[in-house]
């Protein structure tokens, strides 16, 4: 098993043990990372009925909510900067943050909308009246 299901398996554990044993269903939405399906997540799944796991289609990364703050994240804090602690990362992702939340913008759910010029039609287009 390796290091990342272990983490995985960590928190899942840890939530399991936090959320309320009358609660009758924890359903746990995930992408399609690797670590997600891997055979020990599998059997925790199995000994753990109340647990429903809902997977994400593939190739939809537009209905994972937390992908568009990763894309603004590693744009004003991480990229093209070398860090030599962690403690300056915790700095860059801090200040990040703070600058997002003072110029807050909603995120638009759904599929990146692909700017497209409008048809512009020449001088020889025939009009509508023409096609008559």
């Amino acid at each position: 098993m390796g290091r990342t299901t272990a983490n995985w398996l960590d928190f899942l554990g840890r939530v399991e043990a936090w959320v309320d044993p009358a609660v009758e269903r924890v359903y746990a939405v995930l992408d399609n990372l690797s670590t997600h399906t891997a055979v020990e997540v599998l059997l925790f799944n199995l000994a753990h009925p109340r647990w429903e796991f809902v997977f994400q289609p593939k190739y939809a990364a537009y209905l994972n909510l937390i992908e568009p703050w990763w894309k603004v994240l590693r744009s004003l804090a991480l990229k093209g900067r070398p860090f030599d602690a962690w403690a300056e990362i915790e700095q860059a992702v801090e200040q990040a943050t703070a600058y997002w939340n003072a110029h807050k913008h909603p995120f638009i759910w759904g599929r990146r909308r692909r700017h497209r010029a409008p048809k512009r039609f020449g001088v020889a287009a025939l009009s509508k009246v023409a096609l008559i």
